[in-house]
């Protein structure tokens, strides 16, 4: 994983304040984990049924690297989920800053609880962890200039709600949550409403209150969607001093947006062009699990 600072230590827009961070919908996390649950139990956890059904246990979970703590409330409910027993203790803060061998919470209740929620809760907390852990990177690599890590709908199917929520962890923003909430104009809307000022026309007779955002990829397309009164304009694919020429043309008239090929190596040079959103679909795309460690002693 990538380098980042400590949320204590960081500017205002940058990794999470773990007292402030805003918990994720109850209702949200559930059916997550009833789907986690049911795909890995199934009709019974055979193995489980080994272990003696009043057997009592403490488990300790470590992280085996540095990373950005995100997914206590999914963890959580995987426990909880098969008994209400389970208590769980975290030693370190959602949307903290953890360092490799550092305990970050122990589980204590029955053992076949424990045993049987162990996977799906580890793979939560590993999941959104790592997806924290990237955006913090980005956001840390472009602090100081105006603009802001967005996150896209490249994400985990049946996840694009946790792994939002991961990247608001890792300090960065969210793009619309889907195809319900935003009206995002591209190339293909462009050739089938006719032309770009057609499609923004039909998309404010059919939803005034809701944002609409158009991609253009020359200037040509810049003009026209500035003439066209759209929300956002998201440039894709722009060399940097495109982008330069992009913000100086626009002036603040429309907030713009990059998207296309951004990696931590270029990110820095395109936020100080002065655009004001970067859109990077491997925040949730191109993820490695945070690697992690569960071990249970006997009570």
């Amino acid at each position: 994983m990538h380098d980042f600072e400590h949320p204590e230590t960081a500017e205002a827009g940058g990794i999470s304040d773990p007292v402030a961070l805003a918990r994720p919908d109850a209702e949200f996390i559930r059916n997550d984990v009833s789907r986690a649950l049911a795909e890995d139990i199934g009709s019974g956890d055979v193995t489980a049924d080994l272990l003696p059904q009043s057997r009592q246990a403490t488990a300790r979970v470590i992280t085996r690297e540095a990373a950005v703590l995100c997914g206590q409330p999914w963890f959580d409910l995987c426990f909880m989920a098969l008994d209400a027993s389970v208590r769980i203790n975290w030693l370190a803060d959602e949307g903290s800053a953890v360092r490799p061998g550092q305990p970050l919470c122990d589980v204590s209740g029955p053992v076949r609880a424990l045993v049987t929620a162990e996977r799906s809760a580890l793979n939560f907390l590993q999941t959104l962890s790592a997806t924290a852990t990237v955006t913090a990177a980005y956001v840390n690599a472009i602090r100081g200039t105006r603009a802001r890590i967005l996150d896209t709908r490249k994400t985990l199917p049946g996840l694009r709600y946790a792994q939002k929520y991961a990247v608001r962890t890792g300090g960065g923003k969210n793009h619309r949550m889907g195809l319900h909430d935003a009206i995002l104009i591209k190339e293909n809307h462009i050739a089938a409403a006719g032309s770009l000022g057609a499609a923004v026309a039909r998309a404010r007779q059919l939803h005034p209150q809701v944002m609409v955002e158009v991609e253009v990829e020359n200037f040509s397309e810049l003009r026209e969607a500035l003439e066209a009164g759209v929300d956002r304009i998201m440039l894709d694919e722009f060399e940097l001093d495109e982008l330069m020429q992009a913000v100086a043309e626009v002036d603040g008239r429309v907030p713009l947006e990059v998207s296309g090929g951004v990696g931590i190596d270029r990110v820095r040079a395109i936020a100080e062009t002065g655009v004001d959103y970067i859109s990077i679909g491997a925040l949730t795309k191109h993820i490695r699990a945070i690697d992690l460690s569960m071990r249970i002693a006997m009570g």
